[in-house]
């Protein structure tokens, strides 16, 4: 079966309170908005850059850059399938004075004023995987500290998460010497809190994962899976990507068992546990397929 296996892998609203003055609207100086040139290669790179008062996102779809501008979780939005299809380059300049922590919220002003986009909050009961510790314990390690990663001034040092995908797998480098690869029927990761890695997990599975471990460390950690439940993986986060595939790709999920994936979850001392839980959702009233014109 020729499957597509692409992985495109790869935050707070204000709310005015009377008899109060409402809060400064944050825009970036200037922004520039185009869609995204097509691979030619089979290889897709994505990727934020964020250097002094430049901005650089490459490769986003709709959908992605409100996950990034309300700093939500992809299940967390709710909207037409059509927003993880277009994909786009953003360019902008940040104001004098503003600091990198408040380019989601620039990001919001931008989608509003470019794309029209206007949503609303509600709480959902959702189908999760919660990551616990397992009854036998823990059985992984916390990663070595990296002196020159955890420094003060890291955090002062320019922002770079990048991703890159092809039918190979996928491979994203989170900066400070935190990243993941996904290929080889295998997932490894390094530097990984566990919120980071339910955040990965969840691209790969059939509902969201939510950290309940409880654990604040860092983890190097590998999961291996039989080539069955990685390609089922892969066909999910090509779907969650927007990526199109043909039905019978579609169909291979039906008889999908994710076996492996939690038996190497349990080797870890982890475990994932199918529960309901109250997840809030970002539902998307409006928005345009194309931006208006810079």
């Amino acid at each position: 079966m020729n499957v597509i296996r692409w992985v495109i892998p790869t935050v707070l609203a204000s709310v005015a309170v009377f008899g109060q003055t409402p809060p400064v609207r944050l825009e970036f100086e200037v922004a520039s908005i185009k869609a995204s040139s097509p691979s030619t290669t089979g290889q897709v790179n994505v990727g934020v850059q964020i250097d002094g008062a430049q901005v650089h996102c490459a490769n986003f779809s709709l959908r992605e850059y409100i996950r990034l501008a309300y700093r939500v979780k992809d299940y967390q939005i709710s909207g037409p399938d059509w927003l993880a299809s277009e994909r786009f380059d953003i360019a902008a300049k940040l104001p004098a004075g503003a600091k990198r922590e408040q380019v989601p919220d620039m990001m919001q002003s931008l989608l509003a004023d470019r794309f029209g986009v206007k949503m609303h909050r509600e709480t959902k009961e959702l189908p999760a995987y919660a990551i616990v510790v397992g009854k036998g314990g823990l059985k992984m390690k916390e990663s070595p500290p990296d002196p020159d990663a955890d420094t003060a001034a890291a955090g002062a040092a320019p922002v770079n998460v990048t991703a890159s995908g092809g039918r190979g797998g996928v491979s994203v480098n989170l900066g400070g010497g935190s990243y993941y690869a996904f290929a080889n029927n295998r997932f490894e990761a390094k530097k990984f809190t566990m919120t980071v890695f339910a955040d990965a997990l969840t691209r790969y599975v059939d509902r969201p994962v939510v950290d309940m471990t409880g654990l604040q460390g860092k983890y190097d950690l590998t999961l291996q899976f039989t080539p069955e439940d990685y390609l089922a993986m892969t066909i999910r986060s090509a779907v969650a990507a927007g990526v199109s595939l043909p039905p019978e790709a579609l169909k291979y999920l039906d008889n999908a068992s994710d076996e492996s994936l939690f038996s190497s979850v349990e080797a870890l001392g982890l475990k994932l546990e199918p529960r309901n839980a109250p997840l809030e959702v970002l539902v998307i009233d409006q928005a345009a397929k194309a931006p208006t014109a810079n």
